[in-house]
């Protein structure tokens, strides 16, 4: 039968609008549904306004640091809504840009919610559309479990849009979502207390950045408490937050701040309608080339549960539109190297496995390890330290992890997950001359292992 449409995309974020671009471009008829705002989380209420508010939260250690070059300043002020209203006026931007690059690819962009009528209807404003193939690129929505008083604490949606910086800020979660905004909020001033549930924060990355970063944030004077949790959120007459923890203790907030997980973005998708399958937590089941149990229907992106990361997101979408409509360049997604960067401060960069993945795997692992106080703080007072690690296997001398906290960690690690997506040898690593004077270089001339 003939179809409105070869292929009907719900969701305008990363993943989605890279598909529908693509496949527009392949020749293919395409619709987009967006029933809040074109470019997803990442543009509106995720990696994009978070490395602004990243930029901003860092002036403050850079005016500190100045006197030490023979600037001196009068006292800084900050002022919140400034940076709020700035960082809007380019998100504003960039939805302009997404709304372009969609309509000007010839996709037809639809505004509203769309649901699935069957596998081959979706309805949306009223209207009917068929499609030949539905792509499910909902994304995510932040969590707040339902504890007694859960209505008063705000999830990463609500951060961006604050009228006005807290004094004091309670961010509860162990995540790199929380990580990041306990930084932003410290280094604005607020005065900022981390709880996590856990032992130590960021479970999954390698055990040496984790205990690093807790050093480095104790340091700065941020309050981080572990094998914590919150029973209950009471609002004061003040207007302020008394919070009760499981073990009975009470602290006091103007804002509680989640960031402990996040669900697939499913509501009211008329799911039911199909034979899509949920796995156990929720996220649609996949093959490994995004179909799901229904055969004309597909899913990518945050919403399957995979990697949840925009530039994976955008390499599925990419697989997708290729092996519909330009079959012989598809290529499937690699899942292995991907190199991803937590924006806390400091900034984190990492690619490959942890030391723990790689013993775990039966690696004879060797580790080189460099703990050192960078260049530009040597004439400053700040006794911030940068950590560069290097997991190698001593058989085949093949690099297997890099790790780093410091500086600018995501932009040196960008290029050495090049170096080890190619197979590099700590040889290769040797061999290469370093730039001088960088923290870069530390990575080609770490020569001693530290442990074996």
């Amino acid at each position: 039968m003939a179809y409105d449409f070869d292929l009907y995309v719900i969701g305008a974020g990363s993943g989605g609008v890279r598909a529908a671009r693509f496949a527009a471009g392949f020749g293919a008829k395409v619709a987009v549904a967006e029933s809040r705002y074109l470019g997803g989380t990442c543009v509106n209420v995720g990696c994009v306004p978070k490395k602004l508010l990243v930029y901003g939260a860092h002036f403050a250690e850079d005016f500190e640091q100045a006197s030490g070059f023979g600037w001196s300043l009068d006292e800084a002020q900050f002022d919140w809504a400034t940076l709020i209203a700035n960082k809007d006026r380019e998100i504003n931007r960039l939805n302009g840009i997404y709304r372009n690059l969609l309509v000007n690819s010839g996709v037809t962009l639809h505004e509203g919610h769309a649901s699935i009528v069957d596998p081959h209807t979706i309805e949306i404003n009223g209207e009917r559309f068929s499609a030949k193939n539905i792509l499910i690129a909902t994304g995510g929505w932040p969590q707040i479990p339902e504890i007694p008083g859960h209505e008063h604490a705000i999830s990463s949606n609500q951060a961006f849009f604050l009228k006005e910086l807290p004094k004091r800020v309670l961010v509860v979660g162990g995540g790199y979502i929380a990580v990041e905004f306990a930084g932003i909020f410290h280094g604005l001033g607020a005065q900022t207390t981390l709880l996590y549930r856990g032992e130590l924060f960021l479970r999954g990355f390698d055990g040496s950045v984790r205990k690093h970063l807790q050093e480095e944030l104790t340091k700065r004077g941020m309050d981080l408490q572990f094998n914590a949790d919150i029973e209950r959120i009471d609002k004061q007459a003040d207007g302020s937050l008394k919070v009760t923890l499981k073990d009975g203790r009470q602290l006091e907030a103007d804002c509680v701040f989640y960031a402990t997980g996040r669900r697939p973005m499913l509501d009211n998708l008329g799911l039911e309608n199909t034979g899509v399958k949920l796995d156990k937590k929720g996220f649609v089941e996949v093959d490994e080339l995004y179909q799901t149990a229904e055969p004309s229907i597909l899913a990518l992106g945050d919403v399957i549960g995979r990697v949840q990361l925009t530039p994976v997101a955008l390499a599925e979408g990419m697989a997708v539109a290729r092996r519909l409509f330009k079959p012989e360049q598809y290529r499937p997604v690699d899942y292995k190297m991907i190199p991803t960067a937590v924006f806390s401060l400091p900034n984190i960069g990492t690619v490959g496995l942890t030391e723990e993945e790689a013993r775990e795997a039966g690696h004879d692992v060797q580790i080189f390890e460099s703990r050192f106080r960078p260049m530009k703080l040597t004439l400053t007072e700040c006794q911030e330290r940068t950590l560069m690690k290097l997991v190698v296997d001593a058989k085949t001398e093949k690099v297997l992890g890099c790790h780093m906290v410091g500086p600018e960690a995501g932009e040196i690690v960008q290029g050495l997950a090049i170096a080890l997506k190619a197979g590099a040898t700590k040889r290769h690593f040797d061999e290469t001359i370093g730039v001088h004077p960088t923290a870069a270089e530390e990575f080609v001339t770490m020569r001693t292992p530290v442990a074996g």
